[in-house]
């Protein structure tokens, strides 16, 4: 039977290469488009991993990602608050800042020597900046934006000129004096997020209830980066999983369509072939499973080069753009490649029964 399956698909390569590459446009769209949202999501998580912080305290009304609110409460609480506290080695306040002229991205508006307290920078090139027009970049940006120490960087339509180039992983990939991004921000000396790196791990918890004590701070949002993170999953994101679902469920159409119509195209050719199988004593078991394995096999021909393609893609965008995170994961691998098979499946299922209930005196006399 498996010589006859090969057969077949053999016998009629352009709709079998056809119908390979419907399944791997299937696997290429759920892999890719996975990759992109939940790369999005773990490489913001990664980020603020990096900066060195234990606890981040927020305003009431800011937002679970990234911190990003409105630069709504004085920076001063960091030096003359926060970093007072016992057991509390390090406090920085943060004016994260969503920038969307050009391409989406986060600007993080710091205090050098407080930030840089949570966890040195490591400067690949350049140094310090030295005046209220200085940035940082991380190499990732550097990399996609062939940026140099001393260029020009324009910002909110403002002109700073590039002092060093850090390692990324430290919550943004562009840092520029707080005071400044306040103003251009219409909010002076004030800061939308605090990053506070405890004395030990084992003290977070004292910290926290310390804070929450502190007069004025009792209604502010203060949570370990460890509980962060773990909020950084497309299940606590609103609409994420649904979207992502729609995205599966639209690809899954396209690959059962295309199988569907392969199969039954197939089934119409081989009439004849059929009724000489079933004249020969093929049972009805007999060409269901033929029909059946044929689309299996071009089914794991599609998700093998659906695969090796995605992980091509995933090459040239880490290539092409550094700064965005594609995440191709075994799991969604898997995930992808059981998908298709079972598209591909129920895709053939009614070609098939109907192939298996012709008669074979009429399919005999087909022409």
């Amino acid at each position: 039977m498996n010589k006859l399956v090969i057969g077949n698909i053999l016998y009629r390569p352009v709709r079998s290469a056809i119908s390979v590459l419907a399944v791997a446009i299937e696997v290429i769209m759920i892999l890719s488009i996975v990759a992109v949202m939940v790369g999005q999501v773990q490489g913001a998580a990664n980020q603020t991993s990096g900066i060195g912080a234990d606890i981040m305290v927020r305003p009431p009304n800011a937002s679970n990602f990234s911190g990003l609110s409105d630069a709504a409460v004085p920076a001063k609480i960091a030096p003359q608050v926060l970093a007072r506290l016992p057991h509390v080695a390090a406090a920085s306040p943060v004016i994260a800042k969503l920038n969307t002229t050009g391409s989406v991205q986060t600007i993080f508006g710091i205090d050098y020597p407080s930030y840089n307290a949570l966890r040195p920078f490591i400067f690949l090139s350049g140094g310090l900046p030295t005046g209220p027009d200085d940035a940082l970049v991380d190499d990732l940006y550097a990399r996609s934006h062939h940026a140099q120490v001393g260029q020009t960087l324009q910002i909110l339509g403002h002109d700073f000129r590039i002092s060093g180039i850090v390692e990324h992983g430290k919550g943004s990939r562009i840092f520029l004096p707080i005071h400044t991004l306040g103003v251009l921000n219409g909010t002076p000396d004030n800061a939308s997020i605090f990053y506070i790196r405890t004395d030990n791990p084992k003290n977070q918890q004292t910290v926290i209830d310390e804070i929450q004590h502190t007069p004025g701070m009792s209604t502010y949002q203060v949570q370990t980066l460890a509980e962060w993170m773990s909020m950084m999953t497309p299940e606590h994101l609103p609409g994420f999983t649904i979207a992502l679902n729609v995205v599966i469920a639209i690809a899954v159409i396209v690959g059962f369509l295309v199988i569907f119509q392969s199969m039954y195209t197939a089934v119409m050719e081989r009439t004849r072939e059929i009724g000489i199988l079933k004249s020969l004593g093929a049972s009805q078991l007999y060409v269901v499973n033929l029909f059946l394995r044929e689309a299996i096999l071009v089914a794991i021909a599609g998700v093998v080069v659906g695969i090796l393609a995605t992980q091509g893609l995933k090459l040239f965008m880490d290539a092409r753009f550094p700064t965005m995170t594609f995440l191709l994961t075994t799991h969604w691998r898997i995930y992808g490649a059981v998908i298709a098979l079972i598209g591909s499946i129920f895709g053939a299922l009614y070609p098939a029964w109907k192939a298996a209930r012709k008669d074979p005196i009429d399919a005999l006399a087909y022409e």
